[in-house]
């Protein structure tokens, strides 16, 4: 079968692999569709990363070159011994991280933080391929009222659910700074959810205009105005109740708390390249409180988050295209590394 397997720095290559079996409690899934985001371009152009290919991964056991792909909607075709829970024919998403349900972390509910986790795309071959293997216990149905397209983006909208979870953001007044990719989402589940407050903050129009015709109630481009001053305005002078700094970029988690009132809570989000400068002084003298999100929980926000999709008009708004397998390097990951692709790129394995 075709799928695409990361090489190293600049090197993917669409290559003929074995099809894979399924282990005890596992799923074969033939891929439908799946999608890209900026972790992938970010391990093609500046990795490896998370990727290990010196060495098996210490949770997945895996190690050298891997299949891409953590965001996929597929079929179930075959179920290994155990598996439970799917059938044969089932269309469903997988939440790509994998938790062992044993530690400490897992017993607590939180899986993300697994002792052993890992993640396939990542650290064991995932869904940027005809087929692939997955544990039935990440598995979720989709409703039939959500298509290919809206279903494969379920993954990362999850990750931004979670994040407004771990942000406590509710119907109060909610910054988000880096409106593309995961800040796109975060837009959409919090105005999904019934927030009619979202300030939406990036220095690309283009990523603004997705951002407002996702709900966002005010814009604000950051490469021409003072953000921190503009949502102070917006808020009436005291600063937004939380504030999301999405884009990770230098100088931004400073910005988030900045516009952050008295009291309110700013989450880190998005992944710095480098460890960020931070005002502690500001945030101790205001009692900003700063807290960070990483992944999802499987078992509570990919359920919601294929909900929201299979309701909305979300996934038509942020989709730019649909792209073929052999074509995933040249107008797929690096249009996304060089920061030029205008939306979310899904992949059709069999184009």
């Amino acid at each position: 079968m075709r799928a695409a397997v990361y090489h190293g720095r600049g090197d993917v290559r669409v290559e003929q692999v074995p099809e894979p079996r399924p282990e005890p409690g596992a799923v074969r899934l033939r891929v439908l569709r799946g999608a890209i985001c900026g972790s992938d371009s970010g391990e093609y152009a500046h990795g490896p990363k998370m990727i290990k290919l010196d060495g098996p991964h210490p949770g997945s056991g895996h190690g050298g070159p891997v299949v891409l792909g953590h965001e996929f909607v597929a079929e179930v075709v075959e179920l290994g011994e155990g598996a439970e829970g799917l059938a044969l024919g089932d269309r469903v998403v997988c939440g790509a991280g994998v938790s062992c349900g044993e530690c400490a972390w897992c017993r607590a509910g939180r899986t993300n933080l697994c002792a052993h986790y890992y993640t396939l795309g990542f650290h064991r071959d995932g869904g940027l391929a005809e087929q692939v293997v997955s544990p039935a216990s990440i598995c979720v149905p989709v409703p039939d009222a959500c298509d290919d397209a809206a279903a494969a983006m379920a993954q990362p909208f999850a990750v931004a659910l979670h994040g407004l979870n771990r942000a406590g953001a509710g119907e109060g007044s909610l910054a988000v700074i880096g409106v593309g990719g995961i800040g796109a989402f975060v837009v959409a589940a919090a105005v999904a959810r019934g927030n009619r407050e979202v300030i939406a903050i990036d220095v690309a129009p283009h990523r603004l205009q997705t951002a407002a015709a996702l709900g966002a109630a005010h814009l604000i481009d950051a490469g021409s105005d003072d953000p921190v001053e503009l949502v102070r305005e917006i808020t009436g002078g005291i600063g937004a109740a939380v504030t999301i700094d999405a884009a990770g970029a230098p100088g931004t988690l400073n910005q988030a708390l900045h516009a952050t009132r008295r009291g309110g809570r700013v989450l880190m989000l998005g992944m710095p390249a480098r460890a960020p400068e931070l005002d502690a002084l500001d945030a101790i003298l205001r009692e900003v409180e700063l807290t960070t999100s990483v992944a999802h929980v499987c078992g509570t926000d990919l359920p919601e988050a294929l909900d929201l999709l299979a309701g909305s008009e979300i996934a038509a708004r942020v989709v730019e295209r649909t792209i073929g397998l052999q074509r995933l390097v040249p107008e797929g990951l690096e249009p996304l590394a060089e920061g030029t692709a205008r939306g979310k790129i899904l992949v059709d394995v069999n184009g």
